[in-house]
């Protein structure tokens, strides 16, 4: 494969998606959010619907994330924690459980709004490109993880984090990403995160690409590798893609803070 040097990094070419048609492929174009994709709550078993709700907008220019002034925190408990965000599939216990997707915090965890599971695309191996313009408003994230959906066994829920992007990391030529692998509870995993800094300036559209299976996870942007993985989880991943408001309200802040997803293209490889 050929190589390319920027910014101190060696960064491969990705090999081509798959000559297969993509099983999810959404640009965001209809009318309204697609329901047989995306369910447009974050995590919404541990929280109350109002509160993991999310706001944003079908413009003709994909899907416009927004954090608006006057949202909810996602849980009392975690606040300051604002998150609008979309997902692939859900899955819980009863009222009162510790069972679902993603228990990412090791302080208890329960159950608040059981639903049935939604398992709307969850491959265990595959690969997905995902075309965003990252948030430049100060105190705000956007994120794309893919995560285990746990519906056959807790121990499945390690995570593929695609990327993460502060704000702040978000400079006029390049771009700082948190990219790599998070056991959470899967023992067969080990977390493994590293900082890559991508040719992703503000207000520029990127393609971030995830391949994983059987032989290891890759991460990339703008079609070159930006990090190898010598593992990948082998259950259901259901992917999330989020804009988080982490360091609280700020009277003098402008809203919305906002982040755009152009483009979902997935393959089930599984």
């Amino acid at each position: 494969m050929r190589h390319q040097k920027r910014w101190g990094v060696t960064f491969d070419e990705l090999p081509a998606p798959p000559s297969c048609a993509p099983d999810l492929a959404d640009d965001f174009t209809g009318p309204a959010l697609r329901e047989d994709l995306w369910i447009d709550h974050y995590l919404p078993h541990w929280s109350t619907p109002e509160r993991s709700r999310a706001r944003y907008d079908l413009d003709g220019d994909g899907l416009r994330l927004r954090i608006d002034a006057d949202q909810p925190d996602w849980r009392p408990e975690d606040a300051p924690l604002r998150v609008s965000n979309v997902q692939t599939g859900d899955f819980c216990g009863a009222a009162g459980a510790d069972r679902g997707t993603h228990r990412h915090r090791p302080d208890g965890l329960t159950v608040r709004t059981p639903g049935t599971t939604r398992l709307l695309w969850t491959p265990s191996a595959g690969r997905v490109d995902v075309t965003v313009t990252a948030t430049a408003d100060p105190g705000a994230m956007l994120a794309v993880w893919l995560v285990g959906s746990e519906h056959r066994d807790p121990r499945d829920s390690g995570e593929i984090c695609v990327f993460e992007i502060d704000a702040e990391a978000v400079g006029g030529d390049a771009t700082t990403a948190r990219i790599g692998i998070k056991a959470h509870h899967d023992d067969r995993l080990r977390t493994d995160m590293t900082e890559v800094s991508v040719p992703a300036g503000a207000g520029r559209p990127h393609t971030w690409t995830a391949i994983w299976g059987p032989g290891g996870t890759v991460i990339g942007c703008e079609g070159r590798v930006a990090g190898r993985f010598a593992q990948a989880p082998d259950y259901p991943l259901i992917l999330m893609i989020d804009i988080f408001e982490t360091g609280g309200r700020s009277a003098d802040a402008a809203y919305p803070k906002t982040a755009r997803v152009h483009r979902v293209r997935g393959w089930d490889l599984t």
